[in-house]
């Protein structure tokens, strides 16, 4: 689809769960869950520009986002039909554990905007 973004085959594990091991890269997932695409200034407060970008190749280069780009800013979306396809079931387990762990959950909401 996109350069820089990984085939589904090429999408390893240890990446993901690499990638996924930030809250707010977790923060960005559990937004993007909801399927559809968000621009990349909308996703966490707070947070400077070349951290985001950081963020965003980290997520982009472990199969877990694409991101394209659309005018002057980028669209994100969430991968889930291929990472479901490579790790079943991976997904929605970090994403309900990270909805039931009141410890988690109030870092999550530390960086999500509202």
């Amino acid at each position: 689809m996109l350069e820089n973004h990984p085939q589904r085959d090429e999408i390893r594990l240890e990446n993901v769960l690499a990638a996924l091991g930030n809250p707010m890269r977790m923060t960005v997932i559990s937004i993007l869950a909801d399927g559809g695409e968000h621009t990349c200034g909308s996703l966490l407060k707070g947070v400077s520009k070349s951290t985001l970008t950081h963020h965003w190749r980290v997520l982009r280069e472990g199969g877990i986002i694409w991101q394209k780009p659309s005018g002057r800013e980028n669209l994100l979306s969430l991968r889930r039909d291929d990472l479901d396809a490579r790790f079943p079931g991976l997904l929605d387990s970090l994403l309900n554990a990270t909805q039931q762990d009141p410890l988690t959950r109030t870092t999550l909401d530390d960086f999500q905007v509202k």
